[in-house]
């Protein structure tokens, strides 16, 4: 999963639009604060400056009350609560977070486990390795695997009560909270009256209407990798711009967040199916319809691979993927169906 304290490697190269300062009686406004394990950014346009730092602040105050709910690194957090009940009695939750696990088990069962809830065993595993730089032994490896399946995942909707199987499962949302955060964030702009702004958390991006006179949110993604030992990577693949309005967008990747270990580079997202960080260079770009997919789409994509992950990308209802796989000393392009339907722009 996506995970370093929810820090993303794909990092946005940079967020702009193609408007000025102030369009008509709109002017623009960009404000950020620390949430989740990364930088919240909110850039908004709205009538005055008094409108603006209003409904900024009751966004960010939406996404710390996220955080309350789904962070595993706060004890008394609702996940955690939940996790301390692990092998015991069902909890009664909130009905949101139980929304929230509803969809993170359907989404695991969808991707085959590439996006599973219930990692949190191995995750906490893996941060240790890479903080160490030194492989799980295969005895822990295996005891943390053994806890990770969202059939341990148990909810009980007619009594909004969760209850996890076994002791020792824990439930990490890290694939998925930012993209739904930031799709909130945007709801609480909306109720403000500010119709064209976008949120990004780290490589999570979600927009509403395009700028003022504008076609849309014009986001620079970082490039897999643009030079290799002083030399430019053969086939290398010029990341695009994407202009974008009602959608979000995410990336996955090892640009920034990996761990090298006995000669071996792994990335900070883990495979279920090994316990291990991903081996090998890739970028995995997806556009949806909000934040909320882009985040979990870009996770499984990445884990699945291109042929896999692209056939999941078709059964999804208006979404694209872009991925780009280094091999060797060159790099391999391959982009769903409807990718040619996003907009893009030339770099300056």
């Amino acid at each position: 999963m996506k995970r370093n304290g929810f820090v993303v490697v794909l990092t946005l190269a940079a967020v702009t639009s193609f408007a000025a300062d102030a369009v008509g009686t709109l002017s623009r406004f960009e404000f950020s604060q620390p949430h989740m394990g990364t930088r919240f950014r909110i850039i908004l346009y709205a009538k005055d400056e008094l409108a603006a730092k209003a409904a900024a602040a009751d966004a960010f105050g939406r996404i710390e009350a996220l955080n309350d709910m789904m962070s595993d690194y706060k004890a008394d957090s609702e996940l955690m609560n939940v996790v301390h009940k692990a092998g015991g009695e069902a909890l009664k939750v909130s009905p949101e977070f139980f929304e929230m696990l509803t969809l993170s088990k359907t989404v695991s069962q969808k991707t085959g486990g590439a996006f599973d809830v219930t990692l949190g065993p191995v995750i906490r595993l893996w941060r240790r390795a890479r903080r160490q730089y030194a492989l799980p032994a295969p005895e822990e490896l295996a005891k943390a695997r053994a806890l990770v399946g969202c059939d341990k995942l148990l909810l009980d909707e007619a009594n909004q009560t969760v209850k996890l199987a076994r002791e020792g499962v824990v439930l990490d949302l890290g694939g998925i909270a930012k993209g739904y955060a930031a799709d909130q964030a945007l709801a609480v702009l909306k109720k403000h009256g500010i119709e064209s702004a976008l949120v990004a958390a780290g490589g999570d991006v979600s927009v509403s209407n395009a700028p003022p006179g504008t076609e849309g949110w014009v986001i620079e993604i970082a490039p897999l990798e643009s030079m290799a030992a002083g030399a430019a990577i053969k086939g290398a693949a010029s990341a695009p711009s994407l202009v974008l309005a009602n959608a979000g967008v995410s990336t996955a990747g090892d640009a920034e967040q990996f761990v090298e270990i006995d000669g071996t580079r792994y990335s900070h997202i883990v495979d279920p199916a090994t316990g291990l960080g991903l081996i090998g260079r890739s970028r995995v770009t997806v556009v949806a319809k909000t934040g909320t997919e882009s985040d979990w789409m870009d996770t499984a994509v990445a884990v699945m691979g291109p042929e896999r992950g692209l056939k999941l990308i078709e059964e999804q209802d208006g979404a694209a993927a872009l991925i780009v796989i280094k091999e060797g000393d060159a790099e391999k392009t391959f982009q769903s169906s409807r990718w040619k339907n996003v907009k893009t722009q030339n770099r300056k």
